[in-house]
């Protein structure tokens, strides 16, 4: 959402009206994906907001690579590496202060599950990501990004066990959906 507003606004990219229907179904999908949290979780409203928040923040940063490309065509790994270290930069005071008690991993699990995060989410996943933001509109690779509800709801399912409910699933075939309208192109 927040990719397809910035395209717009910096980038001139104007939506098709199926990419605008496409964003409003995807937008009902994440609802019916995220909407159970808000019963079981008392956390959950403030989770959604800091998700909201890094998901601005993750366009920023998209937006970012995309006006570097624009500029001059750069090498993925030193872009990637100079967005991380200014990310970590701008995070470790918020982290120290609100996070102080639990911000180093105090097992040989979490230290395991933070490396297989760091290899396949920031290496692998972003580097995916950074390679295509030249390539494509930023709308539809905000688009592409709502893949990762549907992800986490698939591990949360099958890997970590956690009920999921048939609207959290007709969410994700939504959203899924709305996926698929967003890439059509006009003819």
């Amino acid at each position: 959402f927040f990719l397809a507003f910035i395209g717009w606004l910096f980038f001139q990219e104007q939506q098709s009206k199926l990419q605008l229907v496409s964003l409003l179904i995807a937008t009902v999908g994440v609802i019916l994906i995220a909407s159970p949290e808000l019963q079981n979780n008392i956390e959950a409203s403030y989770g959604i907001f800091i998700g909201l928040l890094s998901g601005a923040c993750l366009a920023a940063s998209m937006a970012s690579i995309r006006q570097a490309h624009r500029i001059e065509p750069i090498s993925i790994f030193p872009l990637m590496w100079l967005i991380s270290i200014s990310g970590a930069s701008a995070l470790i005071l918020p982290a120290l202060i609100f996070n102080a008690d639990s911000l180093y991993p105090m097992t040989l699990t979490d230290i395991g599950l933070i490396l297989i995060y760091g290899v396949v989410m920031q290496c692998i996943a972003w580097g995916m990501i950074a390679y295509t933001i030249p390539l494509l509109s930023l709308g539809l690779t905000g688009l592409l990004l709502l893949s990762e509800p549907i992800a986490a709801l698939v591990i949360d399912a099958f890997l970590l066990h956690k009920s999921i409910n048939v609207w959290q699933w007709i969410g994700a075939f939504i959203t899924l959906f709305a996926i698929y309208l967003g890439s059509l192109k006009n003819k």
